[in-house]
């Protein structure tokens, strides 16, 4: 089975919202809520990878050091299996606007389970009301 690395990235406002992005009709998974991030190019660190997919989705600037692990999920979709380290980031530049037609939300940590999310985004959610 194929593995897919994915980097995810919780932005936390000053407020302790979580920002959410619904996925865009025409995805697969369209209409559920997620993490911002995307897949992990050949050669990219993680890192890496939320600062461009930061910058495309939302319009944000993140430094690295902004950036920190909080946990991953492993998930066996059926015909790929995803690993995806969730990073938590509380200082930006910009205010983050959709870029690619997705809709955004602020959501407090204990409120998420409130908004569908595809099956490797929910187990992040405990770490994120334990972290709050």
């Amino acid at each position: 089975m194929k593995l897919v690395l994915v980097a995810a990235c919780a932005i936390i406002d000053v407020d302790g919202r979580v920002l959410i992005a619904q996925r865009p009709e025409g995805k697969q998974l369209a209409g559920l809520w997620e993490f911002p991030g995307g897949k992990v190019e050949p050669g990219e660190r993680p890192e890496e990878t939320l600062i461009r997919e930061l910058h495309e989705e939302l319009g944000i600037t993140v430094a690295e050091p902004c950036l920190a692990p909080l946990t991953f999920a492993s998930h066996a979709y059926e015909s790929f299996h995803l690993l995806m380290p969730l990073y938590v980031c509380r200082r930006w530049e910009g205010t983050p606007m959709s870029r690619e037609g997705q809709a955004l939300k602020w959501v407090m940590p204990n409120r998420l389970r409130d908004y569908p999310m595809p099956p490797a985004d929910e187990p992040l959610i405990p770490h994120l009301i334990a972290l709050m």
